[in-house]
């Protein structure tokens, strides 16, 4: 391996200043394991953590830096040192000794830094470096160095610069595998965003589908299949629980005379009214459904005694309705009503014939009254 010196290797100015080296093959088996940490790393802050103390310990340093090339400027990212050195500072590329390592792609050793041109000795004044060895992240094209340095005149060897720049070559490894890592986790995260997009639309979808697999379309309100799907549910909870229920069917009077009178758009508008007067006057927690053409159904869970208190209050807003509303029509209902105590023979559709039954009988009392 080629490098830059300022002194031969091996020459030291005073042998007080000889620095305590490691063995060469605890430096390898060092090395080793710093390649297995560096393997697992992922993120920049993991590797450069890693990389500033391994950097001092194989070459004995008194500090170390990790810098990453940002354009035409040197970035002092990380450091480990007896004193501060650079750690969050740019310097052009021109005039820092990382610069011109990373320019001429080669590692560079000075034994004193006072006496090497290539020295911007501003910069160095404040800090304790006597001496340093610099590497290149990359012997092509380079994205960074690791620098070591020595508060006392000393000359590496050539082994510690070796070693040194394997570090620097396994770093350069690391930094891209943790690039390629993220990159990968920013597709799995776009494609994972993808699907929960895709999942999402999906379910309000199906969500759509099964409203308007439930719903009436004119009214709004549940339809026949909507109506046993959710009072079955009621109907057992309030078994379970031992209270009442109570079920309303209500019956339109006289739109087929309203529909050839006024026509369908007029009859469509009289079952949107009675929708609304279904909805004003029962609870959220009731079940209102569209039966089918003029017929309307609503499951009551948990009523109190008064049996006729819904039936009351229904009529009284129909009688507001058709003195306030001024419509061409006159709203009327037919109305079956009953309370029931729930024991384990009673099903929803035999609730609903009776209460059907009970409907019609309001009904032909009404006509016959009428007759009469």
């Amino acid at each position: 391996m080629n490098f830059q010196s300022s002194a031969s290797p091996g020459i030291i100015s005073d042998s007080n200043d000889v620095k305590a080296e490691i063995p060469y093959v605890q430096a390898i088996e060092h090395l080793i394991e710093v390649v297995q940490a560096l393997s697992l790393a992922r993120t920049l802050e993991q590797i450069m953590a890693i990389v500033r103390k391994s950097a001092r310990k194989l070459t004995g340093a008194d500090g170390a830096s990790f810098v990453l090339r940002d354009g035409d400027q040197c970035y002092y990212a990380d450091e480990d040192a007896i004193a501060p050195l650079w750690k969050g500072q740019r310097f052009p590329m021109s005039i820092c000794i990382s610069g011109y390592t990373m320019q001429n792609c080669q590692p560079v050793v000075i034994s004193d830094i006072y006496r090497d041109e290539r020295i911007p000795f501003a910069a160095y004044q404040p800090t304790f470096v006597k001496s340093l060895a610099m590497v290149p992240i990359r012997m092509c094209n380079p994205i960074g160095a690791i620098g070591t340095y020595w508060a006392t005149l000393y000359q590496p060897t050539v082994e510690e610069v070796k070693l040194l720049q394997a570090l620097a070559d396994t770093t350069a490894v690391a930094i891209e595998n943790v690039q390629i890592y993220s990159e990968l986790e920013q597709r799995v995260r776009e494609r994972t965003s993808a699907l929960e997009k895709e999942m999402e639309e999906r379910q309000k979808v199906e969500a759509e589908v099964r409203r308007l697999s439930l719903t009436d379309e004119l009214t709004g309100l549940y339809n026949r299949r909507g109506f046993f799907l959710l009072a079955e549910q009621q109907l057992k909870l309030t078994h379970r629980r031992q209270t009442s229920c109570c079920l309303l069917f209500v019956d339109v009077d006289g739109l087929k005379q309203i529909n050839d009178t006024f026509g369908h758009e007029v009859g469509d508008r009289v079952i949107s009214d009675t929708a609304e007067l279904l909805r004003q006057t029962c609870r959220d927690s009731d079940i209102v459904a569209r039966w089918g053409g003029d017929e309307f159904v609503v499951f009551i869970p948990e009523c109190s005694d008064r049996t006729n208190a819904i039936s009351d209050r229904l009529q009284a807003n129909v009688n507001s309705f058709n003195q306030n509303r001024g419509r061409s029509y006159h709203l009327s209902m037919s109305v079956g009503f009953q309370q029931c105590l729930i024991n384990k023979d009673v099903s929803l559709e035999k609730l609903v014939l009776q209460t059907d039954e009970l409907m019609y009988q309001q009904k032909r009392a009404k006509r016959s009254s009428r007759i009469n």
